[in-house]
């Protein structure tokens, strides 16, 4: 059951006459600004301060380049040089901040125990939660906490201690995310400090102003018969009253059996009252392990498009306002593997999936393959696609000994030893394909020269394109090209993506360094900063302030005044 009344939901629907959602414009984002005029102009559609950020990599296009100056390229955790403040976090923290009104939100576990009746994980008798925490940007003084107790059913559908993955979206005094029970949640921003409990939901444990404040949620394990592996991980994103949402649907304890092939995948659902409004399980028997890409939204060739990363390793992009009847209406599709690539669970898999968000430049989308970090290294693609063009739209087809198309299958595409085949597809949307270059042009492609598999999302800005894999290669690319520039071995895995502000990159690694990089095509020295612990996270800025959350705290960073 929905945790609120059908009178109380229908009393929240906003209804705009006259209004066409998704209706193209025609100042389209796409092509005709610089992606920071394009951030800075979207996010003041929302109810946030201008140079917040509010969401995910900021904005719907899901390039991570915010607006910014006086960026501190160093500072100094043990010394406190350019640390404005730190927050303590839990034990783990993979949920990416994001920045809104006045408040910072992070994803992480009940390690630290903000919250007197849930008492810290690491200590005796204490209680393991996914922890979404509010912070005061100025201060950092703790505000409070969204506690979401762990699912029964252990590691397979909610790794102990993994804590909440998800970033949050802010739109006023709204907050939508993910939790680690598979429950799309909507919260108050302001908690229980402006003395009110705002409904439809109104049964919290206390209203205690350490606590948050539900407006709703929904359970997408219970309602929609989903199984997450491992956990949910997907930051949302909304366009008017609409929140899109990647389920995380996957495999079971094996590895092998999908118990919920016929669970949606992805979904679109009003954000003011829950209610979905379509769904799609197009990666149904097909989904090799979980699912835990992000989806972004932009009008491109003239088609409002909201694009999926699949578990199958598909890219997929949708009419975001859906059929009318319930379900999806595809716009087009990607398979972002060589056909012949074969999946293993074990090992250097040759297929992967999308761990990735898809980033909007310039009309076009740019996306990698990964894999779960427990799974290891293996070989990469990066892809820019086309987005205009309709069906399938994959660099490849796949056809049997007699030239017919094969149905879409699991762990390969095409089987040589059965005669199978790759052929090149004429519908093809492939802009460039890289796999690596041979930057220093000695007539090979060295290890750091390779493109690995990848969980991070590429950030782009004056037509450069940087992106890091798992193996740890930072990678600098031309955006329109493909063309290598340069590659960085940092020589510890990057699990994160980079945030390019202030005529600087920054990025960070496992070992708990962030590296900072003039933003330029020639490679310069970078500075190392070291936090300390692991950076599982993703840099970013808002309000001239740099935020880093490493495994365990939260830091701003900027120039003291």
């Amino acid at each position: 059951m929905h945790k609120y009344s059908a009178a109380s939901a229908a009393a929240l629907l906003i209804v705009t006459a006259g209004v066409v959602p998704f209706a193209v414009s025609g100042d389209n984002l796409a092509t005709s600004l610089d992606p920071t005029e394009a951030a800075v102009a979207e996010i003041s559609r929302l109810k946030v301060g201008a140079n917040d950020w509010p969401q995910f990599f900021g904005w719907s296009h899901r390039n991570n380049v915010p607006a910014g100056e006086n960026i501190p390229a160093e500072w100094d955790v043990d010394a406190g040089t350019n640390i404005l403040w730190q927050a303590e976090l839990g034990s783990q923290s993979y949920g990416n901040a994001v920045v809104a009104n006045g408040k910072v939100f992070v994803g992480t576990n009940n390690g630290h125990g903000y919250v007197e009746r849930f008492p810290a994980a690491a200590g005796n008798g204490g209680v393991d939660l996914g922890c979404l925490i509010a912070f005061d940007e100025k201060s950092g003084e703790f505000l409070w906490q969204h506690s979401n107790t762990k699912l029964p059913q252990g590691l397979v559908n909610d790794w102990p201690d993994m804590g909440v993955c998800a970033s949050s979206f802010v739109d006023g005094e709204r907050l939508w995310y993910v939790n680690n029970r598979g429950e799309v949640c909507c919260l108050d921003t302001e908690g229980f400090h402006d003395g009110e409990n705002d409904g439809p939901f109104t049964a919290e444990d206390n209203n205690n102003r350490n606590e948050a404040d539900v407006i709703w949620l929904y359970d997408m394990m219970g309602e929609l018969g989903v199984s997450q592996h491992n956990m949910a991980s997907c930051s949302v994103t909304a366009v008017g009253d609409t929140l899109f949402v990647c389920t995380s649907n996957g495999v079971d304890e094996s590895h092998v059996n999908i118990p919920a092939p016929n669970a949606p995948s992805f979904l679109a659902m009003d954000k003011n009252t829950a209610k979905v409004l379509w769904t799609d399980k197009s990666p149904s028997t097909n989904i090799l392990h979980g699912q835990w890409s992000s989806p972004t939204y932009g009008e491109l060739g003239g088609r409002a498009q909201i694009i999926f990363g699949g578990g199958d390793g598909w890219l997929y992009s949708f009419d975001p306002a859906g059929d009318g009847q319930g379900n999806s209406k595809l716009l087009w599709k990607f398979d972002c593997n060589p056909k012949k690539a074969l999946y293993s669970v074990r090992g250097r898999s040759e297929r992967n999936h999308i761990i990735a968000t898809p980033v909007i430049y310039d009309g076009n989308v740019y996306v990698a393959v990964g894999e779960d970090p427990e799974h290891g290294e293996g070989n990469g693609h990066l892809w820019c696609i086309d987005p205009t063009k309709s069906g399938d739209v994959s660099s490849e087809l796949a056809v049997d000994k007699d030239g017919n198309p094969l149905p879409h299958k699991r762990l390969q595409a095409v089987n040589e030893k059965n005669g199978e085949q790759a052929i090149p597809n004429p519908n093809s949307a492939v802009i460039w394909h890289y796999t690596g270059d041979d930057v220093d042009e000695s007539g090979k492609v060295d290890y750091e020269e390779e493109m690995h598999r990848s969980c991070g999302t590429v950030a782009i800005k004056d037509d450069i394109l940087y992106i890091a894999d798992f193996s740890g290669v930072f990678h600098c690319l031309d955006a329109k090209t493909g063309k290598g520039y340069w590659n960085h071995d940092m020589f510890s895995q990057a699990w994160g993506s980079p945030l390019i502000v202030d005529n600087k990159v920054y990025i960070g690694n496992e070992v708990g360094s962030i590296l900072v990089f003039e933003h330029s095509k020639e490679f310069n020295e970078p500075i190392e900063n070291n936090m300390l612990n692991s950076v599982f996270s993703t840099p970013i800025s808002a309000n001239n302030v740099l935020y880093i959350t490493n495994k365990n705290a939260l830091f701003a960073i900027g120039t003291k005044e």
